[in-house]
C-alpha cells in the first residue's frame, strides 16, 4: 500500500511529465490530505489554469485559502467557482461554493438557468450540454459502459470529452502502473475517471434513483 508520501511524489512526478487539470487537482487533494495548504492552493490553482470549467479546483481552492486566512482571495476565487459550477450544472460544488461564501459574508452570485439551456441545447436529439466543458457536443451513440456510471455519462457528457478521458485514462493506467485484474486498481481507474469528469459517486446514485 502507497503511502501519502508516495502518493504525492507520483502526482508530482505525473504534473512534470504530463501536467493537465487531473494531474494538478489529484497533487492538489493530496497536499490537502497533508495538510499542506500552500502547495495544495498552487496545485488546484495550476488545475485552474489546465481547466477554467473545473468547479470542484475552484471549490478546493477556496478552501485552501480560506484555512491560509487569505480570505479576500479565497472569496474572488469562489464567487468565480460558483458561476462555473451554475453554469456547467455541478449541483453539489455549487452547494459547497455557496456554504462557504455564506460562511465569509460574501453573496452568492446569480446565475442563468441551466435546465433550460440544456433542454433547448438537447430538443433535436442529436446534441448534448456537456457537463464537464458547458459546451454543446454530438451526443454519444451509447452508454459506454454497463451500469449507473455509464448512463450517467451518456446522459450528460459529449463524443469529444469521452474521447478526451480515453486518452488521459491511458496516461492514469500507464503512470500508475494499473493492473485491470485487480479490483482495487479498477476503483482506482474509476475514481481518477469521475474525479476529471466532474462528478461524484455519491451524484451519480442520486441520479439513478429518480
Amino acid at each position: 500500500m502507497s503511502t501519502l508520501n508516495d502518493r504525492i511524489a507520483q502526482w508530482e512526478q505525473m504534473c512534470r511529465e504530463a501536467p493537465d487539470d487531473m494531474a494538478y487537482f489529484s497533487l492538489g487533494n493530496a497536499y490537502k490530505e497533508a495538510d499542506r495548504w500552500a502547495d495544495a492552493a498552487d496545485a488546484y490553482a495550476k488545475a485552474i489554469e489546465h481547466n477554467d470549467t473545473m468547479s470542484r479546483a475552484y471549490q478546493m481552492r477556496g478552501q485552501a485559502l480560506i484555512k491560509l486566512d487569505q480570505t479576500d482571495e479565497a472569496g474572488r476565487v469562489l464567487t468565480k467557482g460558483y458561476t462555473v459550477a451554475a453554469q456547467r450544472g455541478d449541483v453539489m460544488p455549487q452547494r459547497s461554493i455557496a456554504a462557504l461564501l455564506e460562511k465569509l459574508g460574501l453573496p452568492v452570485p446569480q446565475s442563468e438557468d441551466f435546465e433550460a439551456r440544456k433542454k433547448a441545447i438537447e430538443q433535436s436529439g442529436d446534441m448534448i450540454l456537456d457537463k464537464r466543458t458547458g459546451q454543446p457536443q454530438p451526443r454519444l451513440p451509447d452508454p459506454p459502459m454497463r451500469g449507473p456510471v455509464g448512463a450517467y455519462i451518456y446522459a450528460h457528457y459529449g463524443q469529444q470529452t469521452w474521447r478526451e478521458w480515453i486518452g488521459q485514462g491511458t496516461k492514469v493506467i500507464n503512470e500508475l502502473r494499473l493492473d485491470f485484474s485487480n479490483p482495487a486498481h479498477q476503483n482506482v481507474y474509476e475514481q481518477h475517471m469521475l474525479e476529471w469528469l466532474g462528478v461524484t459517486r455519491e451524484e451519480i446514485e442520486a441520479a439513478a434513483a429518480h
